[in-house]
């Protein structure tokens, strides 16, 4: 049963018992029309709700067939190969997981001289000596004693 014809319900057993004319028969004629008001209000709110919640599905299944066209990914498959790992569970998986970037660590900038990208790297990354650009798949190299030299000249 419904909340509104709960309260129709209770409206009649009041009804029935004769006593609107009496001060507690006008108390609880009040009460009724009150838990009248509110049961309308309450399934007024429950129909926008359930109105938004099918939009929000709705959007939601937009977006899932958005995100398989853009990034090309089936949830079904893994970045190791194996289907029942759960490597790729987490949103904030890497490629580069190897290396971890700390507040601390001295970041470089490195252009792609392919491709134009402009990569940041840590002292980790750069004492590697080589990376493939993660854009277009250039062999990047790293010569750290020309910076060493100038560092040393500055010195003198």
């Amino acid at each position: 049963m419904k909340l509104t014809e709960k309260v129709s319900y209770l409206r009649g057993l009041i009804d029935g018992m004769e006593i609107k004319d009496s001060k507690q028969g006008k108390v609880i004629a009040m009460i009724a029309d009150i838990l009248g008001e509110m049961a309308e209000d309450i399934e007024d709110i429950q129909d926008q709700v359930d109105e938004v919640v099918d939009v929000v599905d709705a959007i939601d299944e937009d977006l899932g067939e958005v995100e398989k066209d853009f990034y090309d990914f089936d949830e079904d498959d893994c970045c190791c190969g194996d289907d029942d790992c759960d490597c790729c569970d987490d949103d904030d998986y890497d490629d580069d997981d190897d290396f971890d970037f700390d507040e601390d660590d001295d970041l470089y900038e490195v252009v792609c001289p392919t491709c134009g990208d402009s990569i940041m790297l840590n002292e980790q990354m750069v004492e590697e000596g080589t990376m493939n650009c993660p854009n277009c798949g250039e062999l990047l190299e790293f010569d750290l004693e020309d910076e060493e030299e100038e560092e040393d000249s500055d010195k003198e």
